[in-house]
């Protein structure tokens, strides 16, 4: 039953995502606020195929900012990179550049706003990113990174990647570190498991804090739940 039901959960999410993808140019041609609404429904939509296909459901601990902030979240699966998008209000998202360049659906991304991150971290790249992160902060809009740099297995804690300190110390808002158990219900390949899954929003940490502070304080946070 799990396997038919995860079947039929890929089945149909990446139906509809295609069906989405070209309804969602035109919105994106005529509002960049219109596409970020279409991308929380996006959002939304995988969420509540999670909870009726597979008996995924979501547990929020403590309050979803408001503000423009930074979010940094652990990063265990999919699940919570669109459980974020669906729930934080019209984020710029950090993300591998190589999904920004895909064609079609990079457009989409671009047009929500994204801060690029290139793999080889040369000094433009570096350059480029604090760049967008300006354009960001300009935009009023909370910003979303996974600061250990891409997806985890279930009870790993890497270091944060260094790209996080200089977009904290660029951006100077407070962060807002989330963690989450998502890895248990949602691990990687096909088969998801029934369960609850836990996104936890700590307490905002300043701006303005030294590297030796902010990242220790931020790894501690968003590994909370990763027991």
């Amino acid at each position: 039953m799990t396997l038919l039901r995860s079947l039929l959960f890929a089945l149909l999410f990446y139906a509809l995502t295609t069906l989405m993808v070209f309804p969602g140019l035109l919105v994106a041609v005529a509002s960049r606020r219109g596409i970020s609404r279409y991308a929380r429904a996006w959002g939304r939509m995988y969420l509540w195929l999670a909870r009726v296909v597979l008996g995924v459901r979501m547990r929020i601990e403590g309050e979803v900012p408001a503000m423009p902030v930074l979010v940094a979240a652990k990063h265990e699966s999919a699940y919570e990179t669109l459980a974020l998008l669906a729930l934080i209000n019209d984020p710029i998202i950090v993300l591998k550049r190589e999904l920004a360049d895909i064609p079609l659906f990079g457009r989409l991304t671009r047009r929500h706003g994204v801060i690029p991150v290139d793999r080889a971290a040369s000094a433009g790249a570096l350059r480029a990113m604090l760049q967008a992160a300006d354009e960001a902060k300009a935009q009023h809009r909370a910003v979303l990174i996974f600061p250990e740099g891409t997806r985890v297995p279930r009870g790993r804690a890497p270091r944060l990647q260094s790209g996080f300190a200089g977009l904290y110390a660029r951006l100077a808002l407070p962060v807002v570190p989330v963690a989450t158990d998502a890895g248990i219900a949602w691990p990687r390949g096909l088969m998801k498991r029934p369960g609850v899954v836990t996104l936890r929003f700590c307490e905002a940490i300043p701006a303005g804090l030294p590297r030796k502070e902010i990242e220790p304080a931020v790894h501690g946070a968003i590994n909370a739940l990763n027991g």
